[in-house]
């Protein structure tokens, strides 16, 4: 043996021994090691012994055995079965990872003047069996979950891992048996408050799962008390790409409605498409489950590119307005609401729009008014049969919006103005 394996296998016990620390100190789910002796002791044997196997393979450019990868295997289903989250578990590959390359560094200066053939076999081994050993510690990880989470958890982690682009996706997708596709319009269905007990709405987004099977999770609103479990990979705040939270942490709940959140639905698609991807009586399926107003952003990206594409849907959900669900309910793109995103990061026009909106609110109902009368392109007829309305009582509405604040609706002024207006009142942003 060379003295640069040598050296690594002086040191492979003090070095499985900070490994172990390190997990301690840096991941607070492995802060129980401190407390747990037996789980630190099979912690600390599998850290030595990985190290010892390394050095006994690298030289001669040997592979793991299949008993070498049941063995990592088992150590990634026991953090499952334990409890850990999916975060943590990518936190402990990383720090894994980091410090395998630290100790060949150190070993490396240690050894000064040392073979730097011996430092080639070892890099050149530990890129393909290092993949091969995070595949196998995935794999049980996976299949620990499979066990343990319900199959609408398992979709919803699915959704997750493939939003937070964690490769464990395609692990996931052959447990939920949901092919991946090469594109997906994430499409955020925001609920500002659900009417519906926790446990409805759990069954409610199970059925769309197995019936549409796609990509889906939940993200209730924060402070709804929708904090998922460290187990099930849920997260804290809906605010960040990798924030949805665990359904199943709502179904042990049931009663009376809660403060609502987000359905994030990932829908297969076809790059470059001038239309948002929508799976077939989807979104009326969830207003059916949901019965309340929706609003719904749609954001196209490919597999790589997914968190992104939810920051954008999230945005576009949070400026679209409120619908009442039924039928007819859409996604908006960035193209429906591009004036509101941009108006919602200038706050002085913001609060001069929100006069504006404000000197509606004494006439009879004009804001859904102006609302229905731009959706149909300012169509008199099919403006009043939506509203259900005579034509000249909608002609008394628009006179009287004209009145309150001085624009024409139907100028390309008014248009510019109240348009923007009603869908940012409409959208919930200024409650």
């Amino acid at each position: 043996m060379g003295s640069l394996f040598a050296e690594l296998a002086r040191q492979a016990s003090a070095n499985a021994r900070r490994e172990v620390e390190t997990y301690v100190r840096e991941i607070p789910e492995l802060g129980s090691l401190d407390l747990n002796s037996r789980a630190r002791a099979e912690t600390l044997e599998y850290a030595v012994w990985f190290r010892r196997r390394t050095i006994e393979l690298a030289p001669d450019d040997g592979r793991l055995t299949d008993d070498d990868l049941g063995y990592i295997a088992s150590m990634g289903e026991a953090r499952a079965g334990s409890g850990m989250s999916l975060d943590s578990r990518q936190r402990v590959l990383r720090v894994h990872t980091e410090l395998m390359l630290r100790e060949i560094n150190e070993a490396t200066e240690a050894q000064r003047g040392g073979d730097v053939e011996e430092l080639m076999r070892l890099m050149s081994w530990f890129a393909p069996q290092g993949e091969r050993g995070i595949g196998a510690y995935r794999h049980g990880f996976v299949t620990a979950m499979r066990r343990r989470l319900p199959y609408v958890d398992q979709v919803g982690l699915l959704a997750r891992s493939l939003l937070a682009e964690d490769p464990i996706a395609a692990d996931l997708a052959l447990v939920t048996g949901i092919e991946l596709a090469e594109y997906y319009a994430v499409t955020v269905i925001r609920v500002p408050d659900s009417p519906v007990g926790a446990r409805d709405l759990t069954n409610g987004i199970e059925a769309l799962v197995k019936t549409h099977q796609v990509p889906v999770t939940w993200c209730p609103e924060r402070g709804a008390g929708g904090g998922g479990r460290s187990g099930s990979g849920g997260m804290s705040s809906p605010s960040s790409p990798s924030s949805p939270s665990s359904m199943s942490s709502m179904s042990s709940k049931g009663g009376g409605g809660g403060r609502g959140g987000e359905l994030i639905v990932l829908i297969p698609g076809e790059a470059g498409s001038a239309q948002p991807p929508v799976v077939p009586d989807l979104l009326p399926d969830f207003a059916q489950a949901i019965g309340r107003l929706c609003a719904v952003g749609t954001a196209g990206a490919p597999l790589s590119g997914l968190a992104g594409a939810l920051d954008r849907a999230r945005r576009i959900s949070r400026a679209a307005p409120l619908r009442r669900t039924s039928a007819r309910l859409r996604p908006h793109t960035m193209a429906d609401v591009f004036v509101e995103l941009a108006v919602a990061d200038v706050p002085f026009v913001d609060a001069w729009l929100r006069t504006v909106a404000r000197r509606l609110e004494p006439g009879p109902d004009l804001l859904r008014t102006l609302d229905a009368y731009y959706r149909h392109d300012m169509s008199r007829g099919s403006t009043a049969e939506a509203l259900n309305v005579h034509p000249r009582t909608l002609d008394y509405r628009l006179r009287r919006v004209r009145e309150l604040t001085d624009i024409d609706p139907g100028s390309t002024h008014g248009v510019r103005v109240l348009s923007t207006a009603v869908t940012r009142s409409l959208s919930g942003a200024w409650r």
